[in-house]
């Protein structure tokens, strides 16, 4: 699947248009995961440990992104974007919350 944040795909003829495409996920670190984030934060540095999930949430946003297109027929996404957000889950556990979406498409090489 060719995913691309363009709106046309260079050597490529869009011939159908199947229409818009969206995956989600969304992470919570644990308990401990987000106490040891914190102290760290306290102190500087690289947040190592939520790079790792706002990462794997992104990858996990994108296949269900496209495989929502490849259940439309299409085999490539155009105009891709993402969009996240940050929000407590009512209990005092931080989400990350990953949404990535485009338009699937049926593209012929010229």
């Amino acid at each position: 699947m060719l995913v691309v944040t363009s709106e046309n795909i260079s050597g490529y003829k869009i011939t159908e248009v199947k229409g818009l495409v969206q995956g989600a996920s969304i992470k919570s670190r644990t308990v401990f995961g987000n106490m040891f984030g914190n102290l760290k934060a306290m102190f500087g540095g690289n947040q190592d440990g939520y790079i790792k999930l706002v990462i794997q949430t992104r990858d996990e946003a994108i296949q269900s992104m496209i495989q929502e297109a490849q259940n439309l027929n299409a085999n490539a996404i155009t105009m891709m974007r993402f969009d996240s957000n940050e929000f407590d889950s009512g209990q005092g556990q931080s989400m990350s919350e990953v949404v990535a979406y485009g338009t699937a498409v049926v593209a012929e090489k010229i």
